[in-house]
């Protein structure tokens, strides 16, 4: 599915005229008062209401599981720790699985925005560029020839397998006339990832030992990581971030075609590969902690255009923020649903975003898409 392109040209005019004229309310960009200085407008204060529902999020986080904690033991617990009371002990066992939510979900959120803007598509997945094709065989190739056991040791086959995967597809999809085109980028990445899956499932049918190791990392999820398993990928993740962080105004020139962002002095194939190093940073440090997780970063950025409208310079912030909402709380649905049990986050935001992605869309045939 293409989104219809015949209005993003005006509606990106119409952005730029609302910038420039002092006092001037445009739909999409903040108002600029008469001094020339711009003010902030409705999105902001959605910014911060979006960064208090994190934080409740994140409070609940830690206090809802098999053992239910109130507030007040989750704040004493984080600001006079006592290592003798259990509740405390409880708590600060959650607090790295917490951790590993925000930076999942933030990486996985901008990573779908900024994939939805390259490929000027938007309902494409990070996923698309085959990430998650070699993370997953270079995690089962770990396990089948190296004897790989541990999540610190699936990290960095996982990374290096994301990584190795995007590279090729990009390079591939550069060859011929164009450079590497959304288009062109899509069916690379469709093509590799089959290719890749299949050799998967070659070594997993062979092996019944790497199929019972590796089917616990395939589902994707946050629980049982300590903080052994999340600092080894915060640089590369931050380093993604800050990449496609500063791609907003980039974006917001390919959203008016190739030829356009050409005419406003954009280098169109750089500005396609240092987006898409971002992407592969932040997809492969949230696949490698976490998993391959779905449905985060095709939902929550198609999402938030509702309250941004088309400008990326707010549509990755927002994504960065209610990302890890939506994962946070699929893993909290995922720790209660099946009491003593737990359903593993990557389901629970599968058997969530589903439906509510189902009714994105439809909402927005009006919009065309």
């Amino acid at each position: 599915m293409t989104p219809s392109t015949t209005t993003a040209p005006a509606t990106q005019r119409e952005l730029a005229a609302n910038d420039a004229k002092p006092g001037a309310e445009g739909r999409y960009l903040p108002v600029r008062a008469q001094s020339g200085r711009r003010v902030p407008g409705p999105r902001a204060a959605w910014l911060l209401a979006a960064v208090v529902v994190l934080v409740v999020v994140c409070g609940a986080s830690l206090a809802v599981g098999a053992r239910g904690l109130s507030l007040e033991t989750v704040w004493q617990a984080l600001t006079r720790f006592n290592p003798a009371d259990g509740d405390h002990a409880v708590v600060h066992a959650r607090i790295p699985r917490t951790v590993l939510g925000l930076l999942a979900g933030a990486a996985l959120g901008l990573a779908g925005a900024a994939m939805q803007g390259v490929a000027r598509n938007p309902l494409a997945d990070p996923g698309i560029i085959g990430v998650n094709a070699g993370a997953a065989l270079a995690v089962v190739t770990g396990i089948y020839v190296f004897g790989i056991s541990s999540l610190t040791g699936y990290i960095w086959f996982a990374f290096i397998g994301a990584a190795a995967a995007a590279v090729v597809v990009y390079l591939i999809a550069s060859l011929g006339r164009d450079g590497a085109t959304p288009v062109k980028l899509a069916l690379a990445g469709a093509a590799l990832s089959a290719g890749l899956f299949s050799l998967m499932n070659v070594i997993l049918v062979s092996s019944q030992d790497t199929l019972d190791r590796f089917r616990f990392w395939q589902v994707g999820g946050i629980a049982g990581r300590d903080w052994s398993v999340v600092l080894p990928g915060l640089p590369f993740l931050i380093a993604g971030a800050l990449i496609v962080l500063l791609t907003g105004r980039v974006l917001n020139s390919l959203a008016l075609g190739d030829d356009v962002a050409r005419g406003l002095g954009q280098n169109v194939g750089l500005a396609r590969a240092v987006t898409a190093l971002g992407i592969v940073l932040l997809c492969g440090s949230a696949t490698a902690l976490a998993g391959p997780i779905g449905f985060v970063g095709l939902v929550v950025p198609h999402a938030v255009r509702s309250l941004t409208g088309p400008d990326y310079r707010w549509i990755l912030p927002f994504s960065a923020v209610l990302a890890p909402v939506l994962l946070l709380v699929s893993d909290i649905v995922g720790r209660v649903v099946l009491l003593p049990g737990e359903v593993p986050a990557g389901i629970m935001t599968a058997l969530i975003g589903a439906p509510v992605f189902v009714w994105l869309v439809r909402r927005g045939k009006g919009a065309g898409l």
